[in-house]
């Protein structure tokens, strides 16, 4: 299989720590791919005509656009414990912290962008909303922090930990961990994982 790829993207990174998983991270071949809201990539618009990453051929040649739906197909392709649980007593909580997480990461992405565009072009009143969202869904996330710890793990852990991980990388300076203690202490177990060491975000 081929993965349009780059190593400092939230999204491709939750399919790269799913891949380490459920051990199939070797059987994906990186495909580095340069991707910008202004300079459509043209290599990868012959495999996904909106220019996003992750995409994933498949080895029989199928585009997977989305990075929700390459680990839900990357989770069909195995035998062991999956990282989306059928039950729906377990995959209904799961999913709906992965969608808490990606909202978050989403968010973040957005919020990036606004504060990285010239000052004269910022919006306070855009970016001052994101940093209040991201806060509410912070306060969730400490109040939630024990079910996340005792739940299976899986799609709804790595969704979260990705969007902290993501304000660790881009917002250093937000110390998110101030005032969520136990969502930090939970973030350090999920951080130490094998598949999140092996998927560290660089800027290259």
């Amino acid at each position: 299989m081929k993965l349009h790829w780059s190593p400092r993207s939230p999204f491709v990174r939750k399919v790269m720590v799913l891949a380490h998983e459920i051990g199939l991270a070797n059987r994906l071949e990186l495909v580095r791919s340069f991707v910008a809201m202004t300079q459509p990539n043209e290599a990868l618009m012959q495999d996904n005509p909106l220019s996003r990453i992750p995409t994933l051929i498949t080895d029989d040649g199928l585009a997977l656009y989305e990075s929700t739906l390459i680990c839900e197909y990357l989770d069909s392709l195995h035998g062991g414990a999956k990282m989306i649980s059928a039950d729906p007593k377990l995959r209904w909580p799961a999913l709906r912290w992965h969608a808490l997480g990606e909202g978050m990461t989403e968010i973040l992405v957005l919020w990036r962008n606004e504060i990285m565009r010239p000052e004269a072009q910022r919006s306070a009143p855009i970016a001052n909303g994101f940093e209040r969202k991201i806060g509410k869904a912070l306060d969730l996330l400490e109040r939630e922090a024990d079910q996340l710890a005792r739940a299976p793990f899986g799609i709804g852990q790595i969704g979260v930990a990705i969007a902290l991980s993501y304000m660790d990388f881009r917002f250093v300076d937000r110390a998110w961990r101030n005032g969520h203690p136990k969502l930090a202490a939970w973030f350090e177990t999920v951080h130490a994982r094998p598949s999140f060491q092996a998927t560290l975000p660089v800027d290259e």
